[in-house]
């Protein structure tokens, strides 16, 4: 019989950044969320590949990337392409308007900042003359009044402390039907 292995020494506990975001003082503010539990990406081309998804959703633009050697269309947008592995890639507009294809309600358990925003709808959005199915947060109507099937609209929005993300509108209801939000 071998003799016992030696236990091995706890790491010492590694005490995490003092600043939350760039540029802060250290100190957390009400509506501020720890780096690790931020849920919007970076934005900048010093800390992404992707800058250019952000700068063009920031001129109301949400785009993604095409392979120039094999045509892949990959969501979300890629430094390399996910088939091939190269990274000549285009950037190329989506269509603005898409169909729910299925949603949900966050009732409890919302990411952290998103607390007093409870209840909201997330959902799956096929996009119109794009073979993309997107993920996002939906607005302009409460849950309960979303049904599968209804049109939806891109738009950018601003986060508070300036980065900018997307997410779908649905439009007004009007004698029990979505009022169609980005044209026919």
């Amino acid at each position: 019989m071998s003799a016992p292995r030696p236990r091995r020494a706890r790491p010492a506990a590694v005490e995490p950044p003092r600043a939350a975001l760039p540029g802060t003082s250290g100190e957390m503010r009400e509506g501020d969320r720890p780096f690790l539990l931020d849920f919007l990406p970076r934005e900048g081309e010093s800390e992404t590949r992707l800058s250019r998804f952000f700068a063009r959703l920031r001129e109301g633009r949400l785009s993604t990337t095409r392979c120039r050697k094999d045509g892949t269309l990959a969501w979300p947008p890629r430094a390399v392409c996910p088939k091939c592995h190269t990274g000549d890639l285009d950037w190329v507009d989506l269509p603005e308007a898409g169909r729910l294809y299925a949603f949900s309600a966050v009732l409890v358990g919302a990411p952290l900042g998103m607390e007093r925003e409870v209840p909201f709808a997330v959902g799956l959005v096929d996009l119109e003359g794009a073979p993309l199915r997107l993920f996002g947060r939906i607005v302009g109507r409460p849950w309960n009044e979303l049904s599968v099937g209804d049109r939806v609209a891109v738009e950018a929005y601003p986060d508070p402390d300036g980065r900018v993300f997307y997410r779908f509108r649905a439009g007004p209801l009007t004698q029990g039907r979505a009022l169609d939000v980005a044209g026919p």
